[in-house]
């Protein structure tokens, strides 16, 4: 095979076991990256705490039980808005609710955009805001851009993912280049993937907002009008599928935070408008529909193809080759090996780490591999040499060759983020 290529199979059957497969955990942001992808660390037990399937169960049962309730006491009050409704404070409320989802959806929105631009393999060919960022053509085509969208972990470049093997229940990697942390999971330093460019930090907070949604509906029937069961259905669904996803570490949540933030920034920016009593032109209000109905077909597609989708990546194939050579020969050799060692030694003794780092960065970046050069510093992995064995009067010379071989994985690597992917499918066919 010349290069990677990317195919759609069937998916096994043992991905769509229920309930899924509780491990891996969700692993938390970056807690000492201080950008914008984690402004700020989040406590580990805290993280998985808000997790746990229970959370949003309870909260999305109170909702919809307490949202039936309140219809019908509407109803039978004759939909009369509730005095506490025509009141400032209530109108000051609503309109700092508004604000505030606003600008959180689209601090999210760019938080997505952000963590898709520092994990893409594009060439570096737009110059934007004073940074140079990845064009939209890969190095390696489709597959190149299924392994950027379908492995969060790791740092960027096909092959060099990090990922959850269900049948070892261990990470892994392809690539002896890219090492695990002391507890066996990924390194929470690694730079290039989605999960540590922004969505395991912003797509936490916006599962969390799916929980303060509910205001919505509340602010609805403050009014005295009915909360519709679509609308019901929709924060309902909405918990779940976002619980799902981020507590499986499923690739297609990052589309869904995407597209629901962009779409949020500019429907509460609307809602803010119209609590300024600012009148909207109509197209607007049919444009944001039109939009919301086309976040949950791409979002139905996107999410669906993840089940379908292999492709290759690299990997390095050890071949050894045996030679026999006289013991005249290899005594030269060792000799000279010795010599080379010996200078190897007096060259590393006298050089600086930051030297060192410089130069394995450099090399990295030549051989193609920027997702590791970005990562050098703290997770490189010297090769081992094999060593010659000897019989009598001859040695056995055994020299490994490294060779590119193409090795076939999947986008979907556990059961749990194949059941947050059909989860999502079930909730968007309704509303669509």
């Amino acid at each position: 095979m010349s290069g990677p290529s990317l195919t759609l199979r069937l998916p096994p059957r043992w991905l769509f076991a229920f309930p899924p497969d509780p491990v891996p955990l969700a692993l938390p942001p970056p807690t000492d990256a201080r950008t914008f992808a984690s402004p700020f660390p989040i406590d580990a037990k805290l993280f998985n705490d808000a997790l746990d399937w229970k959370v949003p169960v309870t909260i999305g049962a109170v909702y919809a039980t307490t949202a039936i309730f309140m219809n019908r006491i509407n109803r039978e009050r004759g939909n009369k808005p509730w005095g506490f409704s025509k009141t400032a404070a209530f109108h000051y409320f609503v309109l700092a609710h508004n604000i505030f989802l606003a600008v959180f959806s689209a601090l999210t929105f760019v938080g997505m955009i952000r963590a898709l631009a520092h994990s893409w393999p594009g060439n570096r060919e737009l110059y934007i805001i004073g940074k140079w960022w990845p064009g939209l053509r890969t190095q390696n085509g489709l597959a190149g851009a299924a392994d950027a969208l379908c492995k969060m972990h790791g740092p960027r470049g096909i092959g060099d993912a990090t990922y959850y093997d269900p049948h070892t229940h261990t990470w892994l990697n392809k690539n002896p280049n890219v090492l695990l942390a002391a507890n066996g999971a990924p390194e929470n330093s690694d730079v290039g993937r989605l999960w540590n460019e922004g969505l395991a930090f912003w797509g936490w907070w916006f599962y969390l907002s799916k929980f303060y949604e509910v205001l919505d509906t509340f602010i609805i029937l403050a009014k005295g009008k009915r909360s519709s069961t679509l609308q019901t259905y929709h924060h309902t669904g909405a918990m779940a599928c976002m619980w799902a996803g981020i507590r499986y570490m499923s690739p297609p949540i990052w589309m869904f935070c995407f597209l629901n933030s962009g779409i949020h920034a500019m429907m509460y920016t609307y809602y803010t408008l119209s609590a300024l009593r600012i009148k909207v032109p109509q197209r607007i209000k049919r444009t944001l529909t039109t939009m919301q109905i086309s976040q949950f077909l791409i979002g139905m597609t996107f999410a669906g193809l993840h089940l379908f989708v292999h492709y290759t990546v690299p990997v390095s194939v050890p071949i050894t080759v045996t030679e026999t050579i006289s013991s005249a020969i290899s005594s030269a050799s060792a000799a000279v090996a010795s010599v080379a060692s010996e200078a190897s030694s007096a060259v590393a003794a006298g050089a600086t780490a930051g030297l060192m780092d410089g130069l394995k960065k450099a090399l990295f970046r030549a051989a193609g591999e920027e997702g590791l050069a970005e990562n050098v510093g703290r997770r490189t992995r010297e090769p081992a040499l094999s060593r010659p064995s000897s019989i009598p009067g001859h040695q056995i010379r055994k020299q490994t060759h490294m060779h590119t071989a193409y090795q076939e994985i999947p986008c979907i690597d556990t059961q749990g983020q194949a059941f947050a992917v059909w989860l999502n499918l079930i909730y968007l066919a309704p509303l669509t």
